[in-house]
């Protein structure tokens, strides 16, 4: 080895000992001949001192080291003086002495410097990721990413799962997100497809046997991103047999409770709360709602109805809704500049407009106020449970309108007004989703998560007649408003697997082209199954408190789905392409 130490290591019972240390220079300072450097690797950092009395050749080159410089050194530790200790690092009260320094490599001049107090926008830090994985930020989200990893394999094998891998090549089967196709040399004018889960495989595994797997898959999809997506991720996958659902959503709450305790100290209320679909969008207009604070939204459709303001009356008569919430202590804090930005927020998700009144002893407060009789103000006042100081915001549209666009309000004010810590956690289950959508575009019925979810008992004779109200028996783990995990029971039984795919107009023909192997295996006695799979880069994100899951992430992708370190996506050469059996046709 190289050294003898870490940077992070050394304390003050080190005291007369003799290291040798490697590290990077973090900072440099020279004081009157005297050279301090920070020495900094990932596990930390110390102070080395030069003396005057050094040999000219340490001086020299001491006097030459700058920002990033790669130097291994030997000398004595010694306790720094008591006004000198520096409390805000781990090895502050000690210093080595150097007697001997080795450059092993100068650094080109950093394109940032890793400490500064305003980082460098993200395209130039992603662009030189090599120097932005140095920061201590990066390197801290890091060592929780395996420590959490660790956790979660050592968790579930104490739980008697089996962790198998499936294959990354596979057959293109496309159902919701664009798969990426990889070319095959050998099949002429064939692909694979990069997985956009392990979903097929994992389910031919419990037809195999295996009762419990899990697996940290790498997962592929080509579609549009956000700050929390990515076009390759990593997810937590699980399945097993012989179970319901609440089964599943048990070993999953026992792997969350260990989490927050082990790596926040957090004890998390257990079992974390069930709520059904069509409530959360009643409640808060989401399926992932952020329940660190309360606000929820209120139907005010009775008092709209009888209201004088037209607005609101001339959407209820033709079918619509009104609903509302109550932005608590508001009414001071939000100017009519403010609020003119919240309508213009809202009109992000349809919205056309957003009508507001601020609450005070007397009533409303609002232009729109003289539209409604003092008996109508203390009926809205009464049924938003509104109290003075507070500001009722309001939304009069169809009913998926009103959800969409009050639920992102919700989600604006709650931070805006810091109605939560944001250290906090709040884990639920959205459990009972819609089973189907309708597409008007295409006129035809889609799957709300993917065409092997079990319907909710109670629901499959709705499939011959009323498709739209049945229920699946899928859920999803929301986590401080973020979808956390995903999972479902799946169908075991091929004659109720083909009854949804007929009506996802998905003939036997196509299906057995397209998903075969899979029926395949679940003719031959398939146990009843299910499973879920929780974004790992997602729940790393969240416990380092980030809201970029490109921070989490070592070599991320930008929003655009390229790598600014290696310069991926890129062309290639003619031959390679020839090889693969592939001609390009690009517009001009």
């Amino acid at each position: 080895m190289l050294r003898t130490h870490t940077c992070g290591e050394l304390r003050k019972e080190n005291v007369d000992q003799q290291v040798t240390l490697c590290g990077w220079v973090d900072k440099y300072r020279d004081h009157a001949g005297i050279v301090f450097i920070d020495l900094r690797d990932r596990y930390g950092k110390t102070q080395i001192k030069f003396n005057l009395e050094d040999s000219s050749d340490i001086q020299q080159l001491a006097r030459g080291l700058r920002h990033e410089d790669v130097v291994r050194v030997t000398g004595e530790i010694v306790a720094r003086p008591d006004d000198m200790i520096n409390q805000k690092i781990s090895t502050g009260e000690i210093e080595v002495r150097v007697s001997k320094l080795e450059i092993l490599n100068k650094s080109l001049t950093p394109p940032f410097l890793l400490d500064a107090g305003d980082l460098p926008n993200e395209e130039l830090r992603l662009k030189h990721r090599v120097v932005d994985l140095r920061r201590a930020e990066l390197q801290e989200s890091m060592m929780l990413r395996h420590r959490y990893t660790k956790l979660i394999r050592d968790y579930f094998d104490k739980h008697g799962f089996l962790d198998i891998e499936t294959p990354i090549l596979g057959r293109s089967t496309p159902e919701g997100a664009r798969d990426y196709l990889v070319p095959s040399r050998v099949h002429e004018g064939s692909f694979y497809a990069l997985p956009q889960s392990p979903q097929i495989f994992k389910q031919l595994l419990m037809c195999s046997g295996f009762d419990r797997y899990m697996q940290i898959a790498r997962c592929f999809r080509d579609e549009d991103l956000r700050a929390d997506r990515q076009p390759e991720f990593t997810q937590i996958d699980v399945e097993m047999t012989f179970v319901e659902q609440e089964d599943i959503l048990n070993v999953i709450d026992g792997l969350i409770a260990e989490t927050l305790k082990e790596l926040k100290g957090i004890d998390h209320p257990m079992p974390l709360p069930r709520l059904t679909h069509a409530e959360a969008m009643e409640r808060f207009g989401s399926d992932k709602p952020d329940m660190r604070f309360e606000m929820e939204l209120t139907d005010l459709g009775e008092i709209a109805a009888a209201c004088g303001f037209g607005v609101f009356s001339k959407t209820m008569e033709s079918g619509g809704r009104v609903r509302g919430l109550v932005a608590p202590g508001a009414a001071e804090k939000y100017t009519r500049k403010m609020i003119d930005g919240l309508t213009a927020f809202v009109g992000d998700y349809g919205a056309k407009g957003l009508a507001f009144f601020r609450v005070k002893e007397e009533g409303l407060d609002s232009p729109i106020a003289k539209f409604f009789s003092e008996e109508h103000q203390q009926a809205i006042i009464e049924k938003m449970q509104a109290k003075p100081g507070d500001i009722i915001f309001c939304v009069a549209d169809k009913n998926a309108i009103t959800s969409a666009a009050l639920a992102a309000l919700r989600n604006r004010l709650g931070s805006e007004l810091e109605l939560f810590d944001p250290k906090d956690f709040s884990c639920l289950w959205i459990v009972e989703f819609p089973l189907l959508q309708y597409d008007d575009e295409n006129k035809r019925w889609v799957a709300e998560h993917h065409p092997f979810c079990y319907p909710h008992p109670d629901d499959i004779e709705l499939l011959e007649t009323d498709p739209g109200k049945v229920r699946a028996q899928s859920y999803d783990l929301v986590v401080n408003g973020y979808e956390a995990a995903s999972g479902s029971i799946r169908i075991h039984d091929p004659a109720i697997q083909q009854k949804i795919f007929d009506l996802l107009e998905i003939s036997a023909e196509e299906a057995e082209q397209r998903f075969g192997f899979l029926l395949e295996g679940l003719r031959y006695g398939a146990p009843p199954h299910g499973g879920v799979a929780l974004g790992l880069d997602r729940w790393v994100m969240l416990l380092c408190g980030y809201d970029n899951i490109r921070d989490v992430i070592a070599f991320p992708k930008t929003q655009k789905a390229s790598d600014l370190l290696s310069g991926a996506p890129s062309n290639v050469d003619g031959k390679q392409l020839k090889e693969l059996h592939i001609q390009l046709d690009l517009p001009d």
